[in-house]
């Protein structure tokens, strides 16, 4: 069975060979055509020689004529033997048994003359043959073949994205017989896999289900923040179903043509369904599966109408089990209510940020094909690699291969692994930024200040690294990295976070008695976090447990427009000091600790101006007074010895004066 499947789609399957033929069936008939009408026009070989009636009459006189048809006004003679007949060139004529002339008319006394000369003649009809059709009718047919051509060529070669097709669905068909993506493929989202698995389990053996009345469930929603492995389960599905496979995104549906989302709806679920048992896939479902009346169309939205047509062949009068829906979004907030409720997508498969082990099996999955070094720890990365998704590390992964093939490395170690890290999680230096010595002071003092408030600071996260070497759209980095993962925050631990962000101002205003545009960012953060301290988590002692702000629901004007103001003038000033006491009340602890630990502020300040990054060990020994020791690459020492022997060459006495020893250089 496997072979005549194959022969279906290899290049001796007679439909095959009869579509390549049909497709250049149109080029031949031009090439024909066209030669034809260029014969007709400049070749003069197979047409009788036209002479006028009277060099007829004369050859009709001299009894050269033998035999002739009249059709119409036309007579097409015969000599009865060649007469030569002077053509244009002179020095060329030609011999001629064939002429053909007009006859002004055909008279009885015509005929006499004729048959006096015994010439032989009969009356025809004037008809056309099929040779003569094409031949008077070529032009034409070249004008009809070439706006053929230029219509096949709109419609991008009959295929689906023509311009008459725009109605039908852009979905691709994946077959079974291809291979896929497996689920071992897929790893930091175990919850999701056992999931799915169950209705990869029900596509292949419905019999154990149906015993019991259990029903496959309808559609399954896809749910979680970008890069962590939505689109990748999908395909891990179609691999391990072994059923054809629908996939389209939820932005091919909706065009500039009204009704068109709706039709190709249709015809999306009509192949699915032809197809059976099968599996669609809309990727970037929020693209047509919005709440209904949020836009400023209204109800005569086209968006609106693909979403109805969604929402009818999911779950309407005519509904087929063995079609199931998987979609995946990364807002479900925006998805109308009718769209989650059971029996369309009756289960919503969550795919998180994964945990230490989840980005440990990721890891290793993406460093399978990579030549790894014997000081590569993946566990140590995944523990120092918080909040990265799958596609966080792959990405970490590739540019430590990168960086070591940068540096004509057979392996990648931990180092580069290291520098791959600081760029995803820290951004890029930017080695072309030369800061003026001032400009570098300040900075260090900075993230001395968030990291020595940090340090003191009892819950907060440990300091992983401080760098003064510009990276992405900062100047300096202080970079925390907690111990263990953190899915809520304590009060506490906020109020300690507003302190480190404080800390890189105070620094600057302790040391300089001035501040920089360099503690906006930290401004800007620490006041969102006091916002939504004071209006959403209610951790405000003067407020309460109240949340303000809602926002508006407004559906013709869009429910993410504006925000309702749900609260009177006496309130919003109470926010407004609240949020004004957090901040200030952290600088000031900040300022505090600070001036508590000026001198191993100023140590910490002074490592990074020599050392531009250190971390947060070495931060460690700076504060408890120890020098920080750094063991070089063995790679590095043997580089140092080299410049340094041939420094020691190049620097030889050129005279003695007895006092030194005479060095003199190896032979080689």
């Amino acid at each position: 069975m496997k072979k005549n499947k194959k022969n279906k789609k290899g290049k001796n399957n007679p439909l095959n060979i009869w579509k390549t033929l049909g497709g250049n069936l149109l080029i031949w008939v031009l090439i024909i055509i066209m030669a034809i009408t260029a014969l007709q026009f400049f070749s003069t070989d197979y047409k009788p020689r036209i002479i006028d009636y009277t060099q007829f009459q004369d050859y009709v006189d001299q009894d050269l004529v033998e035999s002739g048809r009249i059709i119409g006004r036309t007579f097409k003679g015969k000599f009865k033997e060649p007469v030569t007949i002077e053509t244009g060139n002179l020095n060329n004529p030609k011999e001629v048994s064939n002429f053909t002339t007009v006859l002004p008319e055909v008279t009885l006394d015509m005929t006499e003359s004729w048959n006096e000369k015994g010439i032989i003649y009969r009356f025809e009809e004037q008809t056309l043959g099929l040779f003569d059709y094409i031949i008077q009718f070529s032009p034409w047919l070249l004008i009809i073949f070439f706006w053929f051509f230029l219509m096949r060529k709109m419609q991008g070669g009959g295929g689906q994205s023509g311009i008459f097709n725009f109605a039908k669905s852009r979905a691709k068909i994946i077959s079974p017989d291809t291979p896929k993506t497996s689920f071992k493929e897929v790893a930091g989202c175990d919850e999701a896999k056992v999931e799915l698995q169950e209705i990869v389990e029900f596509l292949k053996h419905p019999g154990k289900y149906k015993k019991l009345g259990a029903k496959i469930p309808r559609g399954a929603l896809l749910l979680g923040p970008p890069g962590t492995g939505k689109t990748l389960l999908a395909k891990a599905v179609s691999g391990e179903a072994s059923v054809p496979f629908f996939t389209i995104s939820g932005a091919e549906f909706v065009e500039m043509f009204v009704g068109v989302g709706a039709s190709r709806v249709r015809d999306l679920f009509d192949q699915a369904k032809r197809n059976a048992p099968s599996i669609i896939f809309i990727d970037e479902i929020d693209a047509v599966g919005r709440h209904r009346g949020a836009g400023l169309g209204g109800g005569h939205d086209e968006r609106e109408q693909t979403l109805n047509q969604i929402l009818v062949e999911m779950d309407g009068f005519d509904t087929d089990d063995s079609v199931i829906l998987l979609a995946a979004t990364n807002r479900p907030d925006v998805l109308d209510k009718a769209l989650l409720r059971p029996g369309r997508f009756d289960r919503q498969i969550v795919v998180d940020v994964p945990g230490v082990e989840g980005r440990e099996a990721i890891l290793k999955i993406h460093s399978k094909g990579i030549p790894m070094d014997k000081t590569v720890d993946l566990k140590v990365l995944a523990r120092g690699t918080p909040g990265l998704v799958g596609a966080d590390l792959e990405n970490l992964i590739n540019e430590a291969a990168l960086l070591a093939a940068r540096k004509n490395k057979k392996k990648v170690s931990m180092s580069d692994i290291e520098d791959a890290k600081d760029k995803v999680m820290m951004g890029v230096e930017r080695k072309s930024m030369i800061l003026t010595p001032k400009e570098k002071e300040v900075t260090a003092y900075h993230e001395a200040g968030h990291a020595l408030v940090a340090y003191k600071t009892e819950g907060a996260d440990p300091v992983h690294k401080i760098t003064i070497i510009p990276r992405g759209m900062a100047l300096g980095i202080t970079a925390q990295i907690p111990e263990e993962e953190k899915h809520n925050y304590q009060k506490n631990y906020l109020l300690g976070r507003l302190d480190i962000l404080m800390g890189g101002r105070c620094a600057e205003k302790i040391i300089f008695n001035d501040t920089s545009t360099g503690a906006g960012n930290d401004i800007a953060t620490a006041t969102d976090i006091s916002r939504k301290m004071v209006c959403e988590w209610g951790m405000s002692d003067k407020i309460g447990p109240l949340t303000f702000g809602k926002k508006s629901e407004e559906v013709f004007l869009g429910r993410e427009i504006s925000h309702s103001r749900d609260y009177s003038d006496e309130i919003s000033q109470i926010i407004d000091e609240e949020i004004s006491i957090f901040v200030k009340n952290a600088e000031e602890n900040a300022e505090n600790i600070l001036k508590t630990n000026i001198d191993d502020l100023k140590n910490i300040a002074n490592a990074l101006l020599e050392y531009e990054s250190i971390s947060g060990d070495e931060m460690k020994q700076v504060i408890n007074g120890e020098l920080i020791v750094r063991t070089e690459p063995k790679e590095k020492e043997k580089k140092k010895r080299v410049r340094r022997r041939k420094k020691t060459e190049e620097n030889l006495p050129k005279k003695n004066d007895g006092s030194q020893p005479i060095i003199t250089k190896p032979a080689t």
